[in-house]
């Protein structure tokens, strides 16, 4: 007769295996860089390459603004949304090393463009 606890506890076992295994593939997490729209302009933000800046958008809806980063290959801009019951702000996210403009827009009217740079190291 097979005893229930060493099946058990096989079992627990693999699967920890199996979740260590998953857990190093996946490389250091990077913190985010969180700033608010409001102090961006003109400003120049340090990201390493894979790093967010996470745009805090204050009382403005996180969908309005839009942004457009002057070399695609450096930077990319990530429109905010809600989905699901949770925020998601707009966002910068380094590409690769270099230095890019972004300009946020905000189709709220008579809200300034923020434009500010981006240096993306490795």
């Amino acid at each position: 007769m097979i005893s229930v606890r060493p099946v058990a506890a096989l079992a627990v076992i693999a699967s920890l295996v199996t979740l260590s295994a998953c857990a190093s593939s996946s490389g250091p997490v990077i913190a985010p860089v969180v700033r608010d729209a409001d102090s961006l302009q003109g400003s120049t933000v340090d990201l390493q390459v894979g790093q967010v800046l996470d745009i805090d958008t204050g009382d403005l809806a996180v969908d309005s603004y839009r942004g457009k980063v002057a070399d695609p290959s450096v930077a990319e801009f990530t429109a905010g949304r809600e989905e699901g019951g949770a925020t998601f702000n707009p966002g910068v996210k380094g590409l690769k090393a270099g230095s890019t403009e972004v300009v946020l827009s905000n189709q709220d009217g008579g809200i300034e463009d923020v434009t500010f740079t981006v240096d993306v190291s490795q």
